[in-house]
């Protein structure tokens, strides 16, 4: 066995994050870690990367004992970490990046450039990716970064590489290139740890699971021998899968329309209209101009012509906060970049958007917002020690469900959600359906951003197919079909619509 854990356990103050978890990993090996938002998985996988200190347990790897350990020594040793959040400078090059912190040295102790060169050029070039290595970080598309990350481990001699949610701003495409280069690796011999709430990929790609709840060690095993309805009852005690949302007809009530609107070069001549109480989703693949439909839609992105209709006025996208006081919110995809503000605590990253969109409010009233956080924090299950942390300090999902507590808070009209369950668990995405779910209850009209067609099945009234900056079909529920919906997609059908409003 490459990798054993013994009995570790991890306190934050009184708090147990990890409390008594058992863990195994064989060379040549991809070991699924399952577990809801808050189950331990990150804290483990620090533990053994040297970045938490256990309090008890042990760690044997390759053979040897590992004590008193620190990311420095997992490196040594051959562990080698990919976390969920991106961490490369946008000031440095790519390869500036790929060698931060272990940069080449030659005689005399200087930097050996082209050696690094050198060897960035070949990382990429094995993972099938056409990356100038010395282009800045910054001029990357998010999912270029994230293979950036997954690129910096592969660079050196790895034994074992741990992956917390790695696909998560990763187009289809690019996943099956990870996965090709994962079966590469095992081939190598190298073990992997793979974290994802993704159940496809997870049986897609691993070999054996280990399931954590609430920090405690619950069953490991293969996943040939179990299904999804049996890994989601190991995550979170029951079987959701089968749950039902009912949901109400929709009335003919246009609350909000598109007419004709075009941003040069990022989407052209879209129309459509959502009644009030709707569910429509937009889907497509990476590069069909949904990210910025999206963003033109909240006011971020300029539209260069046709109009947006909401309630029977124009808006004129004068700035975002024109747009939330005129009733329209967003949860933005890629929460680091886009939507957590890392130097404020929890509560002010939950309020701020209320305090901007008010406007006429000039002092914060702490315990207005607080009783409106611990209301938010119970409807969406947010696992928080107190609300004046840092958001930092939250896992991934948990940063997720304070983001869209946030726009929940503003209570518009009409909600955009552009890949509203990125990174949260099965569990946590349940609670985010019903929650839409009431949300349509309640007369919102709720567009929603998504790759991910279990979703749209699971609550979309609608479904807009994008193709290189169009709508090219418009699907009602009753005719929702994954075959033609990635037809639509994909352009092998080009059935271009203008719907009408």
């Amino acid at each position: 066995m490459l990798l054993e854990m013994k009995n570790i356990s991890k306190y934050f103050g009184p708090v147990a994050a990890v409390k008594n978890v058992s863990l195994q990993a064989a060379a040549g090996e991809i070991l699924g870690l399952l577990g809801e938002n808050g189950a331990g998985k990150s804290t483990l996988m620090n533990v053994l990367a040297g970045v938490y200190p256990a309090d008890s347990g042990e760690i044997f790897f390759d053979g040897k004992k590992l004590e008193h350990m620190t990311n420095k020594k997992a490196r040594e040793a051959g562990i080698r970490f990919i976390h969920q959040e991106l961490n490369l400078v946008n000031d440095l090059t790519v390869r500036e990046n790929l060698f931060l912190g272990e940069e080449l040295t030659g005689r005399f102790g200087i930097v050996d450039r082209k050696e690094m060169e050198r060897r960035s050029i070949q990382v990429l070039r094995d993972m099938g990716l056409d990356i100038d290595v010395n282009m800045d970080v910054r001029d990357l598309e998010t999912s270029r970064k994230q293979l950036i990350e997954i690129a910096k481990a592969l660079l050196f001699d790895a034994k074992l590489i741990i992956m917390d949610e790695p696909t998560t701003a990763l187009t289809n495409r690019e996943i099956d290139m990870l996965f090709s280069i994962m079966r590469r690796l095992r081939e190598k011999n190298i073990a992997m740890i793979y974290i994802s709430h993704k159940m496809p990929e997870l049986f897609a790609i691993c070999d054996r699971y280990t399931v954590l709840r609430d920090g405690m060690f619950i069953e490991s095993g293969r996943f040939c021998d179990i299904d999804e309805g049996r890994a989601t009852e190991l995550l979170v005690g029951k079987n959701i899968l089968n749950e039902v949302l009912t949901k109400d007809p929709v009335p003919e009530d246009v609350l909000m329309e598109v007419k004709q609107i075009t941003a040069a070069g990022k989407f052209e001549d879209v129309s459509f209209h959502i009644n009030r109480g709707e569910i429509v989703a937009v889907t497509g693949l990476h590069g069909d101009g949904r990210d910025f439909l999206a963003e033109a839609l909240y006011g971020v992105c300029k539209i260069d012509s046709g109009e947006v209709w909401i309630n029977g006025r124009r808006l004129s996208y004068k700035s975002v906060k024109d747009t939330l006081r005129n009733g329209v919110s967003m949860v933005q995809r890629n929460r680091k970049e886009r939507s957590i503000i890392k130097d404020l605590t929890i509560l002010n990253n939950f309020s701020i958007s209320k305090f901007i969109a008010d406007g006429s409010r000039r002092f914060v009233d702490d315990a207005r917002e607080e009783s409106a956080f611990l209301a938010r924090k119970e409807g969406l299950s947010i696992k928080v020690e107190s609300h004046n942390d840092y958001i930092t300090a939250l896992s991934g999902g948990n940063q997720q469900k304070v983001i869209i507590a946030r726009c929940l808070e503003l209570d518009s009209s009409v909600i955009i959600l552009d890949n509203p369950t990125q990174g949260v668990d099965v569990g946590a995405k349940f609670e985010v359906y019903k929650i839409i779910t009431q949300l349509a209850r309640e007369g919102k009209a709720i567009l929603i951003f998504t790759q991910e067609f279990p979703e749209i099945f699971k609550v979309a009234d609608r479904c807009l197919i994008m193709y290189r900056g169009r709508i090219v079909k418009e699907l009602p529920r009753n005719e929702f079909n994954e075959i033609d919906m990635m037809g639509y997609a994909v352009g092998a059908k080009t059935e271009v619509r203008h719907a009408t409003v």
